[in-house]
């Protein structure tokens, strides 16, 4: 475009690559007509952009048409890592949701794996429980991805494969790809077979197995005669509108080569005449509209063998149908009935269901529950001796329960009772394969999930420590500094002594109030300043900056006193009760006793934390007593338990109890299964779903009530946190930066008043001396100066000399010289001030 100069650029084919020329395209006002089909790119934002291909993201009703026929409820979306694999996804997922399919797992392929990377790949997805698989691939790491398929078993009885025109489109695929896509389903554009495009057919393949003898092409597929198209058309568009070679205007000064190229004087016109074009060509009806290229009917195609056999059709307005109808007005079809036999994976005609039970599908699943004598709110076993079935109910098994409906798929289970209360023994158990699962109140840890796996969970993590509380007896002693945090209180005490040297600053030239010896000076300056804290101050001030500064700090001392009293009424009011202990260490210091549930986990961490003495418990009864006693008679000075007994702990004793910190991490309770069972993803997802609707708030209702505000530490404790400097550093920083504005602006016309000592040729001290001694002068009064005294009203005093004279005349004081300006003004209170 800068060199050569161009109507118009044809590609590039890498959306990638197309990515950069379209923004450069738009920048310079040149058509980009490329076949990148990545739906990323929009020809709408893009003005000067036509894409010559049909966009990805239109195949994906065709897709959701297929599924709906074949009523799949799962898919498991399989791309490679570029930008057209990755364009496709969001609209891939948007289609399945129209048709109420989940998408489980989305599986992301790059282009540099080798083998045995995408066999592990494979693997993971062989562990699932969804048999149903979209591709979207180009031709090499496509081909390769089957033939991986193949070795891992995938290309099997109860899989289904469907690809998208990225890989079913291309027919260099050779002939070791077609026997590892044996059964697979894919899209291709349908091309009408006509008398041209049989001649071109034939010269085009002489011409490209003379150029590419290495590749076996059958013949010239969609994208070849897009790109032939396409061509066609920019031809057509310079013949009509184009009537000079190309030419660039630059009408900015150039700053960088970009900008040198300036804007084609035809790429407006060429682009008009380009975004909206309908002719026959060699793919058929080749229309653009609006700079897209408009979808043909899509063929879906059958791999058997070494033919991709056509078992029927899909078009936006009629659906699925077994032959290419030209009725536009027929009913959008759906339905599998209008699509020939399809020879699925491992030779079969069975349509796969598109999941797979992966436990035993012919037995129960036995689900272990412990049985446990208090907490009976989580889980509680009732044995039905005249049945001899286990009936367990609590908020767990609720949970579950609610979980298994939500599966995709029905899951038989039988519960089985276990009366040992230890939780490891019960993990054990489904370790050595006595039992499927396990349910109930079971914490998910990090050595136990080496011999089984976990769902994700269902409560909330933690471990907490609980202690009884007291009466706050010493909380009135220094309660009244409660409120603000030392660090406030220094800067607050800080900004006082700021404020007073900033009025003294402004103020003292121009008011006597700010006058007189140094001691004196101090103290009127800093009672004025703290006297602002109770809006006392007598001081008036007479320079407007001194008004702003004390306008500005009196709105900040309101604002620190107003917050200063609700905190502390707070304090007053609230803060009622104290934890006996306030930290863990203060437990193993005084060596204390600590509580837990028996069978827990706890009793291995509280030995970890080198607590020497432990007692166990299994009811909340228990821990209350407990807890009363103490330590030093029989009971304990604090139990340690997980948040989900703590809440119900402290909903059923209230105020009596509170928790210290810290809270311990902890992964939550999770159902229990045997190591590598694929029924934990499923079962994991269902859990996200369950727990995220409203069926969680009402279990949670129904076994635990309303104690969602049980757990929270400020209603035991007091919940009045001390005001912080944080919460008051933006009214501190307006503060300072309006006293350093006024102080800039005061020495701003106190320097240019002084501008003779300033640009005098006085060595920097003298002139610094010179100026402290104007500064610590009276400012002159103009009013005063010109007042008419007494005397002069009455006419017995002259003016001019004469008249100072009489004015200064005093019994105790003579002049030996006239007075004038370098004479300095008598000090307040001595008698020849009180004389004037």
């Amino acid at each position: 475009m800068k060199n050569v100069k161009v109507h118009a650029i044809l590609g590039p084919q890498k959306s990638n690559q197309a990515d950069f020329v379209i923004d450069l395209g738009n920048k310079v006002r040149v058509p980009i007509i490329s076949p990148a089909t990545s739906p990323a790119f929009s020809c709408k934002e893009s003005e000067y952009f036509i894409r010559a291909a049909v966009s990805s993201s239109f195949q994906t009703k065709a897709i959701a048409a297929l599924f709906k026929a074949y009523n799949w409820r799962e898919v498991v979306i399989i791309y490679e890592d570029t930008d057209a694999g990755n364009g496709f996804v969001p609209y891939f997922i948007d289609a399945m949701r129209t048709i109420n399919t989940f998408v489980t797992s989305r599986k992301v392929i790059s282009t540099s794996l080798n083998g045995d990377q995408i066999l592990q790949e494979l693997e993971q997805l062989k562990n699932i429980s969804t048999r149903v698989f979209v591709v979207h691939m180009g031709q090499l790491i496509g081909s390769h991805f089957f033939s991986k398929a193949k070795e891992a078993g995938m290309m099997s009885k109860g899989y289904a494969w469907i690809t998208t025109d990225l890989l079913t489109s291309l027919s260099s695929i050779d002939n070791s790809a077609f026997e590892s896509m044996q059964g697979v389903v894919g899209l291709k554009p349908h091309i009408q077979m006509t008398s041209e495009l049989k001649n071109f057919t034939t010269k085009w393949l002489k011409k490209f197995q003379q150029e590419n003898p290495d590749l076996n092409i059958t013949k010239p597929n969609a994208f070849v005669l897009w790109a032939y198209d396409s061509t066609k058309a920019l031809a057509m568009g310079i013949d009509k509108v184009v009537k000079a070679p190309p030419q660039f205007s630059n009408n900015s000064e150039v700053l960088t080569d970009l900008d040198a190229i300036g804007t084609s004087d035809t790429g407006p016109s060429l682009i008009k005449y380009l975004r909206n074009l309908t002719f026959m060509g060699l793919s058929g009806n080749f229309s653009i509209v609006e700079g897209e290229l408009q979808s043909p009917p899509f063929e879906i195609v059958n791999i058997v063998g070494k033919l991709e056999n056509v078992i029927g059709y899909w078009s936006e307005k009629n659906g699925l149908s077994l032959k290419l109808e030209q009725n536009d007005g027929s009913v959008y079809s759906t339905s599998k009935d209008n699509l020939g036999s399809v020879i699925w994976p491992g030779e079969t005609t069975d349509v796969t269901k598109g999941w797979e039970i992966p436990a035993r599908s012919d037995q129960k699943l036995k689900i272990v529950v412990p049985a446990k004598g208090g907490f009976r709110q989580f889980v509680y076993v009732e044995n039905d001796h005249t049945t001899a079935t286990v009936n367990p109910t609590g908020f767990c098994i609720d949970v579950f329960k609610e979980v298994m409906n939500s599966m995709p798929y029905a899951v038989p289970y039988e519960f089985y009772s276990y009366d040992t209360p230890i939780y490891d023994d019960i993990v054990k158990q489904v370790e050595h394969q006595q039992y499927d699962a396990a349910v109930g109140d079971v914490t998910i840890l990090e050595e136990r999930s080496d011999f089984v796996d976990f769902t994700l969970p269902y409560t909330e993590s933690g471990l907490a420590f609980v202690v009884p509380t007291r009466a706050d007896e010493n909380k009135n002693a220094w309660i009244v500094f409660k409120p603000l945090t030392p660090d406030l209180w220094l800067t607050i005490a800080a900004f006082f002594v700021l404020t007073a040297f900033v009025v003294w600053v402004l103020e003292h030239r121009v008011n006597k109030e700010f006058r007189g010896p140094l001691p004196d000076q101090a103290g009127v300056v800093i009672s004025f300043a703290f006297s602002t804290l109770v809006f006392a101050h007598k001081e008036k001030v007479k320079n407007n900056l001194t008004r702003i500064v004390v306008i500005v700090w009196i709105f900040v001392v309101l604002v620190l006193t107003s917050s200063y009293q609700a905190s502390l009424t707070s304090f007053l009011t609230v803060q009622k009760l104290q934890p006996t202990v306030t930290t863990i260490n203060d437990l193993l210091r005084n060596g204390e006793c600590i509580g837990y549930q028996a069978g827990s986990y706890v009793s291995g961490f509280l030995k970890k934390m080198d607590f020497e003495c432990t007692r166990d418990y299994t009811t909340l009864e228990e821990y209350d007593e407990a807890l009363s006693k103490g330590t030093k008679n029989g009971g304990v000075a604090a139990i340690a338990d997980e948040l989900p007994y703590i809440r119900l702990f402290l909903g059923n004793y209230k105020d009596k109890y509170t928790i210290i910190d810290p809270i311990y991490h902890t992964a939550g309770f999770g159902f229990v299964f045997q190591k590598g069972s694929p029924l934990v993803s499923d079962v994991s997802r269902a859990v996200l779903k369950v727990t995220e609707g409203k069926q969680m708030i009402n279990i949670t209702r129904k076994w635990f009530g309303d104690q969602t505000d049980s757990m929270k530490k400020n209603e035991v404790d007091g919940g009045s946190d001390s005001l912080g400097l944080e919460d008051f550093k933006g009214l501190f920083l307006l503060t300072g930066i309006t006293f350093a504005l006024a102080l800039l602006v005061y020495f701003v016309i106190f320097f240019y008043e002084n501008r003779e000592i300033v640009s005098s040729n006085d060595r920097f001290l003298q002139k610094l001396s010179k100026l402290a001694k104007v500064f610590d002068q009276e400012k002159d009064n103009p009013s005063v100066a010109h007042t008419p005294t007494r005397e002069a009203n009455e006419g017995d005093v002259a003016t001019g000399g004469t008249q100072m004279a009489d004015i200064w005349q005093s019994p105790s004081v003579s002049f030996s010289h006239p007075i004038d300006e370098d004479v300095p003004t008598p000090e307040r209170g001595s008698p020849v001030h009180n004389a004037v």
